[in-house]
């Protein structure tokens, strides 16, 4: 056989050997009932391909959005689209992705009962994701992380519910509801009002509601529930104070967690840039717990 065809052949099996990695992870839409909502929503569920061959039962990771998207982000949005799939085949886990709507900030809103996303992702997709997949059933085996509005819902389920997760996450996080804190113009300031008016009944920000679930009120509530945490924000980014001030809250009572500060905005390639950290953090964990699925 020629040089040139041996290379042709290598060339080709290089590219099938790529192309069989990025597709190799499954991702179903998986219909989730709401009745603390009255309606149905869609999670994104991505099963390494290691699933379908075993008949082991797999760690999950709870992957969750930011404002303004919606459950399916983290596969569409990244600038790699198969980030997230190639991270469940490395690690051999279930990533699931559920709704927590456009301004839900996974909380039960006081005033509008078509926002209930605390009770959604705890009562609701957990439970079903553990029915309908070979799962961890236990808080040993279930981690969570999110972006932005999501690294505070990761944060605020985590301290709300320990008994749900082994460890918890933040990239980018609004770690406090204050936006008059924040580093944005005037227009996105207003837009934000509005939105917490709708969610919480009210906008102002000094208001007893916004202090309580702020992830920065909820220091000793993290201290007390002993979960590894991991915490990581973008120098330019518009919420780096309240990570700093998350920080520096857990520092000052002695809470041990992992804080980075990396080159970045409040951007898709920094998240997707920060996501491989996170999950290895939670792998070790997992492993410390005897929780990981080995190849």
């Amino acid at each position: 056989m020629s040089t040139l065809n041996l290379k042709r052949l290598s060339t080709l099996a290089i590219l099938c050997t790529l192309f069989i990695k990025v597709q190799a992870a499954k991702v179903d839409s998986l219909a989730v009932a709401s009745a603390s909502m009255s309606k149905t929503y869609k999670a994104a569920v991505v099963l390494p391909e290691s699933y379908a061959k075993s008949k082991a039962s797999y760690p999950v990771l709870y992957l969750l959005h930011g404002g303004g998207g919606h459950f399916s982000d983290w596969l569409k949005l990244t600038p790699d689209k198969s980030a997230v799939k190639n991270l469940a085949d490395q690690y051999n886990l279930i990533i699931v992705m559920p709704e927590g709507e456009t301004f839900g900030w996974y909380l039960d809103s006081p005033v509008d009962k078509g926002s209930q996303f605390e009770t959604h992702v705890t009562k609701e997709v957990i439970p079903l994701v553990d029915k309908t997949y070979r799962t961890i059933k236990s808080n040993k085996g279930r981690v969570i992380t999110g972006l932005s509005m999501g690294g505070h819902g990761a944060m605020y389920l985590s301290a709300r519910h320990p008994d749900l997760f082994c460890a918890a996450g933040t990239m980018s996080g609004a770690m406090d509801m204050n936006w008059t804190r924040y580093k944005i113009n005037e227009d996105f300031a207003k837009s934000l009002a509005d939105r917490y008016m709708r969610l919480l009944g009210t906008s102002n920000p000094n208001d007893q509601v916004f202090i309580d679930n702020s992830i920065i009120s909820m220091a000793e509530t993290i201290k007390k529930n002993r979960l590894p945490i991991i915490i990581d924000c973008g120098v330019d980014d518009f919420l780096i104070d309240a990570n700093r001030e998350l920080h520096r809250r857990l520092v000052y009572n002695g809470t041990p967690h992992d804080y980075t500060e990396h080159p970045g905005a409040h951007t898709w390639p920094y998240w997707q840039n920060s996501l491989p950290y996170h999950v290895l953090f939670f792998h070790r964990i997992l492993e410390a717990n005897g929780n990981t699925v080995k190849n």
